[in-house]
């Protein structure tokens, strides 16, 4: 993984927060192998889904010729896309929802937590970011209160690229939203759902190679290089 300017550490407890999921994508927690009855799941939202409503229809692809699409639209309101990914088994749970917050991620979990194998399952971890829905020890304790077995762990601040959920949200910017044409929230809530689908039916669990000590290597080399940096500037 290259690490920009951006990606650097702005949590004071970056590591052992990042370590930690690394772990749970290796298939380990607190130092021990997860059990068969064990899950993770990497949860999320896409926030504010413009919906475009285009002036004149696109034309489709020709010969020699790309697709053209209609610059001028008119706004059709937003959707917020709550998606979750169970890591090691790569199925897909999601619904639309016109807000984002407490509420909406509580259907998200209900959507998950009350199927099989997670509502019977020793423990369920929840990775998330630092999102107002999900935010700080209020909602670990709130997650808990809604499913003993589910266990929440936040990514460090500023590291939301450690979420799987995000690549699948990288695709689906991709596949589905691109480009933005939709008549109504209807139809764009019918083709997030139906790519959903689609996707976990050949989906594989991601190939996440950064590691706890791969990280831990990125870091020193960068601390190594900030006193290097600081000695220059002296």
């Amino acid at each position: 993984m290259v690490f920009s300017q951006l990606d650097f550490p702005r949590d004071p407890h970056f590591l052992p927060k990042a370590s930690a999921i690394l772990d749970l994508y290796q298939g380990i927690w607190d130092g021990k192998p997860l059990g068969p009855n064990d899950y993770a799941i990497s949860a999320d939202e896409k926030t504010s889904i413009q919906i475009r409503r285009r002036i004149h229809p696109g034309l489709p692809t020709g010969c020699g010729r790309a697709r053209r699409v209609e610059f001028e639209y008119k706004r059709g309101g937003a959707v917020a896309y709550m998606a979750a990914w169970d890591v090691r088994r790569a199925r897909l749970f999601g619904l639309c929802e016109t807000n984002t917050g407490i509420e909406p991620f509580h259907r998200l979990v209900d959507l998950v937590m009350q199927q099989e194998p997670y509502r019977s399952a020793q423990r369920v971890f929840w990775i998330t970011d630092n999102g107002s829905s999900h935010r700080g020890v209020t909602s670990i304790q709130r997650l808990n209160g809604w499913y003993s077995n589910a266990i929440q762990i936040h990514t460090p601040v500023h590291a939301s690229w450690l979420n799987q959920i995000e690549i699948y949200f990288s695709i689906v910017q991709r596949k589905v939203l691109t480009p933005n044409e939709f008549p109504d929230s209807t139809s764009l809530e019918k083709r997030l759902l139906e790519f959903q689908s689609y996707y976990e039916n050949i989906a594989k669990p991601f190939k996440w190679k950064l590691t706890r000590d791969d990280l831990t290597r990125v870091l020193a080399r960068i601390s190594c290089h900030d006193l290097e940096q600081q000695r220059t500037a002296a």
